[in-house]
């Protein structure tokens, strides 16, 4: 991480979700490397990342989106400037036609919901179906679309041997925050269930969880592996669309101390922010933060050592996390720097509790910072009625 946020954190407001310009960029030219090489096309998940005054930069480097929801949908029409490839569990009468008028592609998760809705695509949008290749390598059962029983995508067995003739692609998801030797390997599952109707086909979605911005990821397997597909398969045009992958490291939630309390020997640094807030997946998944300048400590605290659990301001019992060792005494005022908390974080927030939301800007490459938003009252009490 940059030390430009350090430099600048004067100008910043706290709490704050602050996305690195240097950084996004970074993945950016990486996505689009990727995609240049391999031959397909790489697509921004908003479940994801929707930091919507970002996409001028988005623009740079890539053209489409995937929505899975009437809002996202709009929000790839109106904000984005191109319509969205949409797909969604389940599509409503009420909103299908304002989905379909924002949509470049619409895919549908089962038979049932293809046959209703198909009718009035009539060649508006491309027409692809969900299927389920009953394989994934993830281990979080929370996250994971292929565990026995998953509403999601249609199984081979349930295919007709001949397609519609206005399906025109498959969507296939299983993976997430995964490394290129996985997608080899569930590559392998996918094939041998589904590439009898590939010849029916004109594309195939590949879905998310290809983390190809992570530092360890094999970026050059997952180049030859499409390439390889390509070959076998040249007439499917090939889509990815991760989320994770674009807003990976690219910046991350400023928080104050606010107190510090001490219970049973154990000290805790309440923070002006909140996990169950503001860092839900810390407490979901639970996925533990980096913080910068501390080091995570498992078992007992190191004697001599500083060691704080960190707390939440919100009225959750359990919306604490962890302990970290600091080299110093933590004072009232003190800035903590929460890396890694732009995708996924910023679309999962809540205001319970009547907690405030973070603002969320932006620190461009030549240290200015841009706010996009300070909340307020209003969009609290606006979420009521």
């Amino acid at each position: 991480m940059t030390n430009l946020l350090e430099q600048n954190i004067h100008q910043i407001p706290s709490p704050c979700y602050v996305m690195e310009e240097s950084l996004l960029r970074r993945n950016l030219s990486l996505i689009a490397d990727v995609a240049k090489r391999a031959d397909v096309e790489i697509i921004l998940a908003f479940k994801a990342f929707a930091l919507w005054k970002s996409f001028p930069i988005f623009r740079q480097y890539i053209h489409h989106t995937t929505a899975s929801s009437l809002f996202e949908a709009r929000l790839a029409k109106e904000e984005f400037g191109s319509k969205a490839h949409t797909y969604s569990p389940a599509y409503t009468d009420d909103e299908f036609a304002q989905i379909l008028d924002c949509s470049s592609h619409i895919t549908f998760n089962s038979l049932t919901q293809y046959r209703h809705f198909a009718p009035q695509v009539q060649g508006k949008a491309s027409i692809g179906i969900r299927v389920n290749p009953e394989y994934s390598e993830i281990e979080t059962e929370l996250y994971n679309p292929c565990a026995p029983g998953s509403r999601f995508g249609v199984l081979a067995k349930d295919l007709p041997d001949t397609l519609p003739e206005d399906i025109e692609g498959f969507h296939i998801h299983c993976h997430c925050e995964s490394g290129s030797d996985v997608f080899v390997r569930t590559l392998v599952h996918i094939e041998d269930k589904f590439a009898k109707w590939f010849p029916q086909l004109r594309w195939i979605n590949f879905g998310g969880g290809h983390l190809m911005t992570r530092k360890d990821y094999d970026v050059p397997l997952l180049i030859k592996t499409l390439q390889d597909f390509h070959a076998r398969h040249p007439h499917l045009r090939v889509i990815l669309e991760p989320g994770s992958a674009f807003a990976w490291q690219t910046g991350p939630l400023i928080a104050n101390v606010v107190d510090v309390v001490e219970n049973a020997g154990i000290k805790t640094a309440i923070i002006n922010a909140s996990f169950t807030c503001h860092m839900p997946d810390c407490l979901e998944m639970p996925y533990m933060p980096a913080i910068r300048h501390a080091e995570m400590v498992n078992g007992e605290c190191p004697n001599g050592k500083y060691c704080y659990r960190i707390g939440g301001n919100s009225c959750l019992s359990g919306d604490f996390l962890g302990t970290w060792q600091f080299d110093h005494e933590l004072q009232m005022g003190e800035v903590l720097i929460f890396e890694d908390m732009i995708h996924y974080t910023t679309v999962k927030t809540t205001m319970f509790n009547g907690i405030g939301h973070p603002s969320i800007g932006m620190l461009h490459e030549d240290g200015t910072f841009e706010l996009f938003r300070r909340f307020t009252y209003e969009d609290y009490r606006d979420r009521m009625c």
